[in-house]
């Protein structure tokens, strides 16, 4: 009986299941045949009447850049998968570094997922070259040759033209990329290895098709965070996919010890643990979950900034397009919801739903590689809404890319927004995880404070505000606005998100993995012990990146490039929250950190840091020179105050809102302290009590003993 029953079990993936490389590329040719349906319906590659570069430039370059996004994505997802979901060894984990001189030892998931990854490199660069090439060629409307003419075209374009530098560093991204990932195998260097692919993504998001419209910031936040859905949602696709015939086989094997459970003396309560088949796509159903919100909510937001009305979606090329697209994602997002409540709580039973589940992830990979073709194409047509600049543009929009604000009042600050969608996205996902976690512990009898929940909620508002809000808004225009961002950024909102504690509720409400990967709460104990940590939560050092970064900032050309350049923009919001968040963190945070300064040390700390934000104040409120005059001195605004009484008022900004916050972290930190020396009185009384002040009597006696020595003397 037992035979009869597993057999089938190993044998029906196997058959189905022995060439999935074919079937994969035979589900990714669907997105070759959407772009060339949707290329030739547009007429999108037809030749120029201009200046045509030729057919094989027409055609090419859609083509590579096709195989492009599909490599890149693969290759991205694979190392992903690799970090946190696939455990590198197999068998118990015994140490904390995986011997790499012994390939035996690596989990044959992990073995072949790097493999994967390395192969989806090679044709990530590949294809990154060949874009570069194709692209100056569209540009210039060159054919391709070998020419001396192009060849200097080329190298031109590379060094002085905004989109080939930027694919320029695609090439040089993708290129590392695939060197480093055929070497490294411990989960920190993978993790780093990610992170480097997915800044492929900032370049690609600069120099995208909307990227050059109205309202730059939102078209390229939302475009970028579109991209990076789209990554580790398809990517992880395709390399499940090409996963298929071990996993098959594994959910076979989770199958038969299913059975053998059900069949043995063990108790009617007792439930077999998950095999690697159905945590695998549990950890990866979580990602594209994610992932989907993200690119459904970002590609609403790029189109309504290429849309100007609804009847625009049925009535232009561009319009259907973006509605196929609407319409292939809901598709999506059903077969999700059948994988994650229906198919995959079924791997490890009698009902054998592997075959379906992987069939129905070769249909998700036909119709992602579908909507990519037609994105493709879409990249290459003109949008509704014209993207270049009126001829009347103002000096402020020439400088910034929006419009003169209106006079900034009290009640504009609260009022008026431009929101920076990476930011609000980024706002919305800890918000909504701190309170699901909050609410996961309480599900199971544990205490979170009500108060560090408020203290989170509200400082995530501030962050909010100040990243979306009236200091977003006129911080492009007026010194003032920008000091009351940067201050923010720096004193405020940390105080508030520090003393929520998140990395205390993370690793109480996260779940602890057993199987050699790193999750989320392995991940945090990683960071919170590495060296890197203890390097930038040293008081001292903290202090000095706190204060010094101010003076950097503000005296060097940085501020300039942070003010006429987008990516420069988003660096400094991070890097200020960052440096404010850790400054505070060692002063007054609760959260777990490798050493933490003494108390007095603190209040040291804090009232350097106050000196030092009273001599910078005081030096920008009675300087005669205006900081970066090219851009704050040629707004052309008429509000009653010229660029450098403005200045000025951002110097004062700058002290009412250094010395405020601090003067509240040194209450905070006094009462800190009260409360520790309390709770240490508290411990000696015990300890006394229960030894019957034993310390104390064996002190009086040795001074006791030392009299009696020294009387006769």
């Amino acid at each position: 009986m037992s035979s009869s029953v597993t057999l089938p079990a190993r044998q029906a993936p196997a058959r189905l299941w022995t060439a999935p490389l074919p079937l994969t590329a035979a589900a990714l040719c669907t997105g070759l045949l959407a772009l060339i349906i949707t290329g030739v319906l547009t007429g999108t590659n037809d030749p120029s009447e201009l200046s045509d570069p030729g057919a094989l430039t027409r055609w090419g370059l859609p083509v590579a850049r096709f195989v492009h996004h599909l490599a890149m994505a693969t290759a991205i997802a694979a190392v992903i998968l690799a970090a946190v979901a696939v455990p590198p060894q197999a068998g118990p984990r015994r140490r904390r570094k995986l011997p790499t001189d012994d390939p035996a030892a690596e989990h044959p998931l992990f073995a072949r997922t790097l493999q994967i990854a390395s192969l989806a490199g090679v044709v990530w660069t590949v294809a990154a070259v060949a874009v570069l090439v194709l692209t100056f060629s569209s540009l210039s409307g060159l054919e391709l040759s070998a020419s001396d003419s192009f060849a200097a075209g080329f190298f031109g374009y590379v060094q002085s033209i905004a989109t080939g530098q930027a694919w320029a560093a695609v090439v040089l991204i993708a290129a590392v990329f695939a060197t480093l990932v055929t070497a490294v195998r411990a989960p920190a260097g993978l993790f780093f290895i990610a992170v480097l692919g997915l800044t492929a993504i900032l370049p690609m998001a600069l120099v995208g098709h909307s990227a050059s419209g109205d309202d730059h910031y939102a078209a390229v936040n939302s475009l970028g965070l579109h991209l990076l859905g789209v990554v580790i949602w398809f990517g992880g696709l395709v390399v499940l996919a090409l996963l298929g015939p071990a996993l098959s086989r594994e959910a076979a094997e989770a199958r038969e010890r299913s059975a053998a459970t059900s069949t043995s003396a063990a108790p009617a309560s007792a439930k077999p643990a998950p095999g690697m088949t159905e945590t695998l796509l549990r950890r990866y159903s979580t990602l594209a979950g994610l992932a989907l919100l993200t690119v459904a909510a970002s590609g609403i937001i790029n189109a309504s900034l290429r849309i100007e009305s609804l009847g625009q979606l049925t009535s232009t090329s561009y319009g259907l397009m973006l509605s196929a697209k609407l319409l292939a994602t809901l598709a999506l997002a059903v077969i999700g919801w059948m994988h994650r409540s229906w198919i995959i709580p079924r791997l490890g039973s009698g009902a054998r739903p592997a075959g379906l589940l992987f069939q129905l992830i070769l249909v998700e990979v036909a119709i992602m590689a579908a909507v990519i073709g037609v994105s493709t194409i879409l990249g290459r047509t003109a949008p509704p809404v014209p993207e270049e600049l009126p001829p009347d543009a103002t000096p402020a929009r020439l400088l910034t890319g929006y419009d003169l604000p209106p006079e900034p009042t009290g009640s504009l600050w609260l009022t008026l927004w431009r929101p920076d969608w990476l930011w609000v996205a980024i706002v919305v996902f800890l918000a909504a995880w701190y309170v699901l976690a909050m609410v996961r512990m309480r599900r199971r009898g544990d205490s979170w404070s009500v108060l560090r929940t408020a203290s989170w909620l509200f400082g995530l508002l501030v962050l909010l505000w100040v990243t979306s809000g009236g200091p977003a808004v006129y911080g492009m225009v007026l010194f003032s606005g920008h000091m009351i961002q940067h201050m923010t950024l720096t004193m405020v909102a940390p105080i508030f998100l520090v003393m929520g504690s998140p990395v205390t509720l993370a690793l109480r409400a996260l779940p602890v993995r057993t199987d050699g990967t790193r999750g989320p709460r392995e991940w945090i104990l990683w960071i919170v012990h590495s060296r890197f940590s203890r390097i930038i939560t040293n008081p001292i050092v903290a202090a000095v990146n706190f204060a010094g970064s101010l003076l950097i900032f503000y005296y060097t050309p940085i501020f300039g490039l942070v003010l006429e350049y987008h990516v420069g923009h988003e660096l400094m919001i991070f890097h200020f929250l960052a440096t404010g968040y850790i400054f505070a963190l060692v002063l007054i945070g609760q959260d777990p950190l490798p050493a933490r300064p003494a108390h007095p040390m603190r209040l040291i700390i804090l009232l350097a840091t106050m000196v030092f934000h009273a001599f910078l104040a005081v030096a920008m409120t009675s300087s005669d020179q205006l900081i970066q005059a090219s851009w704050f001195g040629n707004m052309g605004y008429d509000w009653g105050f010229t660029a450098l009484e403005d200045q000025r008022s951002g110097g004062e900004l700058m002290w009412a809102l250094g010395e405020i916050p601090a003067i509240l972290m040194s209450f905070v930190a006094g009462v800190i302290w009260s409360r520790e020396d309390k709770r240490e009185t508290r411990r000696l009384d015990r300890e006394a009590d229960r030894t019957q002040n034993a310390e104390l009597n064996d002190y009086n006696d040795m001074f006791a003993e030392m009299a009696e020595r020294d009387g006769p003397r």
